[in-house]
């Protein structure tokens, strides 16, 4: 999987996405007093709204590819991938393009626990056995992706979680969480956490924003365009998005196409050339230059590095 991230792999996203507690707040389907919700999403694509929630989330992908983008990390997802967000991290998993095509036979598919430790209420931090707990809720702070052998347990784990009820489902749960906490393979992907609060009105905004951002990078999108999205000046937008990203509108933008030119590296047989156009360059020189700048490498050496062609 290649990212656009903060990391020993893939490219580097330093933006500071300080999405706060209200960019589009999501209620979790489940009572006050359910600590652990099994959710699975079986659809075309997958919501694709930059969203958030006090409970924390363990998703699956089973079926789907697509971009996460969570905090200041913008990354690929593909069957497989497990991933851990602490409570409160605005994030979206936006399927690729041909996932939301009607005429697409494609399906998106993941398994979800939701936790809500609101709800095991303030008394089980006073029980010894729930210190360990209770301190690395603390210390573990934003989204991280499983890797290795913790990876592979707890997606078998998660693969038949449905089948699990009372009290066969609570031991399960705690196995989980216990395995999350004694893991060293959980690879944080976002580097800054958020630091605001920001307006329920500025986070549908920043989310309407981004998902244009995402459905339109294909071509030569405007800043006009996306300033009206935001329905801002360009000059407020500017701002508004500079705040907001530490990354102005056409660098955040070129960051997205370089992505999806990796993407298309890796799995096509399109030209260095086709591809430059296909994700939105509207000039193979700036493509390359753009291409070297993020990524250290040209695409022909990026290609031949991953694949050995």
């Amino acid at each position: 999987m290649f990212d656009l991230a903060v990391g020993n792999s893939g490219l580097t996203l330093d933006a500071k996405m300080q999405m706060g507690s209200k960019v589009i707040p999501f209620k979790i389907p489940k009572s006050s007093k359910e600590f652990v919700r099994f959710q699975v999403d079986a659809e075309k694509h997958f919501y694709d709204k930059l969203h958030q929630h006090p409970e924390w989330q363990l998703t699956m992908i089973l079926e789907g590819r697509g971009q996460l983008m969570v905090g200041d990390y913008l990354g690929r997802f593909e069957p497989g991938d497990v991933f851990l967000f602490s409570a409160n991290m605005p994030h979206v998993f936006r399927s690729d393009p041909e996932y939301f095509d009607p005429q697409s036979d494609k399906l998106s598919l993941g398994h979800t626990l939701f936790f809500d430790f609101e709800a095991l209420g303030k008394g089980v931090w006073e029980v010894t056995e729930f210190f360990p707990l209770q301190q690395w809720l603390h210390q573990t702070k934003g989204c991280y992706a499983l890797e290795g052998g913790i990876k592979e347990l707890v997606g078998e784990q998660l693969r038949v979680f449905d089948s699990k009820q009372g009290w066969d489902r609570l031991m399960a749960t705690f196995g989980i969480l216990q395995r999350l906490q004694d893991s060293k393979s959980l690879r944080l992907l976002n580097r800054l956490t958020p630091l605001r609060d920001f307006t329920e009105s500025e986070g549908k905004r920043m989310a309407q924003v981004m998902s244009f951002i995402l459905a339109q990078s294909h071509r030569n999108v405007q800043l006009q365009e996306v300033a009206d999205v935001a329905i801002m000046s360009k000059e407020a937008f500017c701002r508004f998005f500079k705040e907001r990203t530490g990354k102005t509108f056409t660098e955040f933008l070129n960051q997205i196409r370089i992505q999806q030119a990796c993407q298309l590296l890796l799995e096509t047989d399109l030209s260095i050339s086709q591809i430059a156009f296909q994700v939105g360059f509207q000039n193979l020189s700036y493509f390359n230059r753009t291409f070297r700048k993020l990524g250290g490498s040209t695409p022909k050496e990026y290609r031949i590095k991953l694949l050995g062609i």
